[in-house]
């Protein structure tokens, strides 16, 4: 039964897509070579709440945003700007997402409310542009005639979000092998094209247990007022048409255990390629599949790190070795007095009591 709900909801929100995904003609795409986003060591750093306090000292990378099949600067996304920050910590790679834009929230109503996705190449002939570029149609795309076409997305539509809270993978549905998330709509879908998209596990040759939903995530508005908690009841939040900015956190296991090539795979000191999109209700209008904007028309660099010393921060490197060298000079004068001590035990003299000697020698 579940399966059927997310085939039909694979349907809905698909067909809109396909229909919609047309271009105006000819695609160009002039991509700068000097972007990139950067995936430092910094362990210890991230609580995945979906604030970004956590993130004010990580340096991000910021983008205009365009719409995905006209990327003209004439239609940039006018509320300004998408900084997107990186970071992992040796296990797990974290990104937060920030966009500034008006309070925009209709509970249930996914496309009334913003909306933001992550792409990511798994196959080394996918592109960014038609989601990896198979060729197949919706009738003939499979993993066979698609191999090398695979991309990796993780999209969150918030809706039924409570701020704050945590979506993505979790038992239920991680249970029925898929990477769908009922709870939250924070999903884990792999791809070859716009018409050829499914949830993790879920595809035309048949479904396969063994997938999962390996992301997490949160988000929150910089207008909210209330530090600890909201519950569904709460909703909606704050006013509509609060100024502020829309924080998007993630986290994901650098590797998976996927084995049907729908997962990307990050390797330390390694470079990925990836993209962001997001979707906003312009005009309190509810937003279509393709109208989404995204931070360039070309794969994004994602540069991760080595987990060593040279990822950290110089002050995390000073306060490191400010604490070693105190620790070490209280270590030399504990060894200091220690060994005075000992020197004075052995070569001290030694107290011999007087013994008077007797009239009879």
């Amino acid at each position: 039964m579940l399966q059927l709900l997310i085939v039909a909801w694979l349907f809905i929100f698909g067909t809109e897509t396909v229909v919609s995904h047309q271009e105006s003609g000819e695609w160009s795409c002039e991509s700068d070579s000097e972007i990139q986003v950067l995936a430092d060591f910094r362990p210890g750093l991230i609580t995945l709440d979906g604030r970004n306090d956590d993130w004010k000292d990580i340096d991000g990378s910021e983008f205009p945003l365009r719409p995905a099949l006209d990327p003209d600067a004439d239609h940039e996304y006018p509320a300004g700007q998408m900084t997107v920050k990186a970071l992992h910590d040796g296990r797990d790679v974290y990104f937060m997402l920030e966009i500034d834009g008006n309070y925009a929230y209709d509970k249930g109503e996914n496309k009334k409310c913003p909306s933001v996705a992550l792409m990511f190449q798994i196959g080394d002939q996918a592109t960014y542009h038609d989601m990896g570029g198979c060729k197949e149609g919706t009738d003939s795309c499979t993993s066979k005639a698609c191999k090398g076409f695979e991309v990796d997305i993780m999209h969150f539509s918030i809706g039924n979000a409570i701020p704050g809270r945590l979506y993505g993978g979790n038992p239920v549905d991680n249970g029925e092998g898929n990477g769908g998330d009922r709870f939250g709509h924070l999903v884990d879908i792999y791809a070859w094209n716009p018409h050829c998209r499914y949830l993790d596990g879920l595809g035309p040759s048949g479904n396969d247990s063994s997938a999962q939903n390996d992301w997490h995530g949160a988000w929150w508005h910089s207008s909210f007022t209330t530090q600890s908690g909201y519950i569904a009841e709460d909703s909606p939040y704050t006013t509509d048409g609060q100024k502020g900015t829309y924080y998007f956190e993630f986290s994901r296991p650098l590797r998976t255990m996927d084995r049907l090539q729908q997962d990307v795979q990050f390797t330390l000191g390694s470079t990925a390629k990836m993209s962001v999109a997001f979707w906003y209700p312009m005009d309190s209008k509810p937003w279509h599949g393709s109208g989404h904007y995204t931070i360039n028309c070309d794969w994004i660099p994602l540069d991760i790190s080595s987990g060593s010393s040279l990822g950290l921060t110089a002050s995390t490197v000073k306060g490191s070795s400010d604490g070693t060298s105190i620790s070490a000079i209280v270590i030399s004068m504990i060894s200091l007095v220690v060994s005075g001590f000992i020197a004075y035990k052995l070569f001290s003299p030694k107290n011999v009591a007087f013994t008077p000697m007797g009239n009879d020698l």
